[in-house]
């Protein structure tokens, strides 16, 4: 049973008896998959059309903790109820879990049935209405990288975190000898999640020891973030049962480089590539630049959605492949963004910025919004910037910590226009926390540091 299911075939399976078990999940703040194990009679007779979950679980952080400051809900409202919507256009196999499917659901307020506004599929759904009514359909692409480690999570942990080996000796990057040895999780990984209806296109070889990336096929916008969240949830559970770990931290080592995610994104108007002109230089439509120019423009803004930790920030290194410059190339990846497909149907912009922990429904809606954002004003383009952009000095700089990324979040008049006050608030109060929590902690590093010597 490869590939997505209709609510038909998913009753049909339940009733043969192969599939007795139903993952109805949401996607958090954190990209995460949240949500229940279902009997699957009861899902397809009863729970098919709604259940519910705690409204706390759009208002946490990483650690599931409860912190003050948010809006829309509290201990002082009670923690209510928010609707799981199942979007039965989702159901598809889980092939690496026995007798079990997976729905995506929409979170919906529990009075009115309307979306939560601060909820990351609702968010994106959002612009892409909003693209919509411009006459545009947005194709996306996510490049997933991680590293592999040779134990297990469980055994990591009891370490404090410290007996972490990747699962190679070195530098991996395309290398086919390396990564054959690799084969025990990352052939299940792509072939489960094809088998599951993710349009996997490939593995390879990252650029340090253990590091891995999954690339799948470009898509709908919406599509490409619940395959990018899927694919994610399925790389973590299937290197569990594989005896080892993966993870997607940033920056697991000061001396390692960091694992990012690329977001590719082009716009279509009548299944036609928007953003070619056979005529025009690089092959760039008039609305490609305007996207664009909204793109850089607006990167300080919406920087947190690409980068929410503090370790987020620890990748932007010079000479690592992570940019450091909100700055526009053609095929070089020392820019915050690189043209691709030069003079091609399939001529792109690729975000370079986002790390390997951003939530792609939220990183997809704001870079939609600075694009359609630049559309609307038609915003000129700078030219583009050649070289090593490390070193270029008039290039406009990434915002470098979580403090100064929160700063631009809060004061954004383009995000609290384009995703409304309660959502911008809403983010803002979860990037103020993730720096309080950090601010309270002493690390290994003070202590080593200071201990004696202070």
């Amino acid at each position: 049973m490869p590939g997505l299911m209709t609510f038909d075939d998913l009753k049909a399976h339940v009733a043969d008896g192969s599939i007795d078990t139903v993952l109805a999940c949401f996607v958090d703040m954190q990209g995460r998959l949240m949500g229940k194990r279902f009997h699957a009679v009861n899902f397809v007779e009863t729970s098919f059309n709604e259940t519910h979950c705690c409204n706390y679980l759009l208002a946490t952080d990483i650690e599931m903790a409860t912190p003050d400051g948010f809006a829309s809900t509290s201990w002082q409202s009670g923690y209510g109820d928010y609707v799981m919507k199942p979007d039965l256009g989702t159901i598809r196999p889980v092939p690496w879990l026995e007798g079990t499917a997976l729905v995506l659901c929409d979170v919906l307020d529990h009075h009115d049935h309307l979306p939560v506004p601060h909820s990351p599929r609702a968010i994106l759904k959002k612009q892409i209405a909003r693209l919509e009514a411009l006459g545009f359909d947005a194709k996306m692409a996510t490049e997933l990288e991680f590293f592999l480690f040779e134990k297990s999570l469980d055994d990591i942990r009891k370490s404090g975190f410290t007996d972490l080996t990747p699962i190679s000796g070195y530098n991996e990057d395309y290398n086919i000898f390396q990564t054959t040895k690799e084969e025990n999780v990352m052939r299940p990984i792509r072939n489960h999640l094809f088998a599951a209806g993710i349009p996997i296109e490939n593995s390879k070889g990252e650029a340090e020891a253990g590091q891995e990336e999954l690339n799948i096929r470009y898509s709908p916008a919406l599509d490409c973030a619940d395959y990018h969240s899927i694919a994610k949830h399925a790389i973590k559970e299937i290197a569990w049962q594989q005896g080892c770990s993966a993870t997607f931290l940033p920056k697991w080592h000061k001396d390692r480089v960091g694992s990012s995610s690329h977001v590719h994104q082009s716009l279509w108007k009548d299944g036609e590539a928007a953003f070619f002109d056979k005529s025009a230089k690089h092959g760039m439509s008039a609305l490609m630049a305007h996207y664009m120019a909204g793109l850089i423009k607006y990167a300080p803004d919406y920087t947190y959605f690409l980068a929410p930790y503090i370790n987020s920030y620890k990748r932007f290194a010079k000479g690592t492949f992570a940019p450091t410059k909100t700055v526009w190339s053609v095929d070089n990846r020392t820019a915050g963004f690189r043209l691709c497909g030069e003079n091609t149907k399939g001529v792109r912009v690729e975000c370079r910025i986002g790390g390997s922990d951003l939530n792609p429904y939220l990183a997809q809606a704001v870079m939609l919004a600075a694009g359609i954002k630049g559309i609307e004003d038609k915003l000129d383009l700078p030219p583009a910037t050649t070289g090593d952009v490390y070193e270029d000095a008039k290039a406009a700089d990434i915002p470098q910590t979580l403090r100064a990324a929160t700063l631009t979040l809060r004061s954004s008049a383009f995000l609290r226009d384009a995703l409304g006050d309660d959502v911008v608030d809403h983010y803002t109060r979860a990037a103020e926390w993730e720096q309080e929590e950090f601010d309270r902690t002493v690390t290994d590093w003070e202590i080593a540091r200071g201990f004696e010597r202070a």
